[in-house]
């Protein structure tokens, strides 16, 4: 790829191995790499809302030190199924079936990215599987309270509409994350890339416009779940810093926030989300 250099280019080549699985009804796909080792916890990597598998290309080889990386397509996203409905609750139950399918050792870390950050905690508060530990990238939770973010605050309306365009290099050039954030253009091209299907009359986005009525009762704390927590800022993220604040007066959550990243850490700053990531990992190890 053009101007990109070589970590990225060695991570992307990296081969996956892909896998599927059926949850009620709906295929899930995963993907995964490395072996589970001894020395750390294997790691499950959880997408945000329109987003896919795919978007970890470029950080999951990077990860893969003695583990096993395990990245999903939740439903409605990515190669997985449809849905008539979706909800957090479900999300979560094909978020377990994946773990419990993709070879992972017993206690994994599991990390989600916005959206997928909400998931994480529905499954962390579960207990079981049992984890060793969850980190939410840049998700709208905060300690319960004033101010605490909806449902509807998280999901942007542009998720709710299936554009159709005449090829995929039309869509591929149209991509944008929401909300908008800097990129750095070889990791664009390649996530948007992977983002397209083609449909009747012309290629579309992979995602589901219909999950954006996703139900269920988002999480609006992270104290208390059954597994130590830690929670990963973007500088310029969705959580506001009084309540990323909120967040690190917290006893039970570790706060590391990213310098000069948006929202979606793994497009504008990559190696440091890796960085933050091993060091999570390593503390907990």
């Amino acid at each position: 790829m053009t101007g990109a250099p070589y970590w990225f280019e060695a991570a992307v080549a990296t081969p996956a191995t892909v896998g599927e699985i059926v949850v009620d009804g709906t295929p899930i796909s995963f993907r995964y790499w490395g072996d589970s080792g001894r020395a750390s916890h294997d790691l499950v990597l959880v997408h945000g809302g329109g987003a896919h598998a795919r978007w970890w290309d470029h950080l999951a080889p990077l990860l893969v030190v003695d583990r096993r990386v395990v990245a999903i397509d939740l439903a409605g996203h990515g190669d997985s199924g449809h849905r008539a409905t979706y909800s957090l609750e479900s999300w979560a139950d094909q978020l377990a079936a994946a773990i419990a399918a993709s070879g992972v050792r017993d206690r994994p870390v599991v990390a989600g990215h916005s959206m997928g950050g909400m998931i994480t905690a529905v499954l962390a508060r579960r207990g079981a599987p049992e984890l060793a530990g969850a980190i939410v990238i840049d998700s709208p939770i905060e300690p319960s309270g004033p101010g605490a973010p909806t449902r509807a605050e998280a999901d942007s309306p542009s998720f709710g509409n299936a554009r159709r365009y005449p090829s995929a290099a039309a869509a591929v050039a149209r991509f944008r994350p929401i909300p908008a954030q800097d990129m750095l253009p070889y990791v664009a091209t390649h996530v948007a890339e992977t983002s397209v299907r083609e449909v009747d009359g012309g290629w579309t986005w992979k995602f589901d416009p219909a999950f954006v009525g996703f139900t269920g009762n988002v999480p609006r704390t992270l104290d208390g779940l059954s597994c130590p927590v830690a929670f990963v800022a973007g500088e310029r993220g969705i959580l506001p810093l009084e309540a990323r604040e909120a967040l690190d007066a917290s006893a039970q959550v570790a706060v590391v926030e990213v310098p000069d990243s948006g929202h979606a850490i793994m497009l504008d700053q990559p190696l440091a989300l890796v960085s933050a990531l091993r060091a999570i990992l390593a503390v907990w190890s």
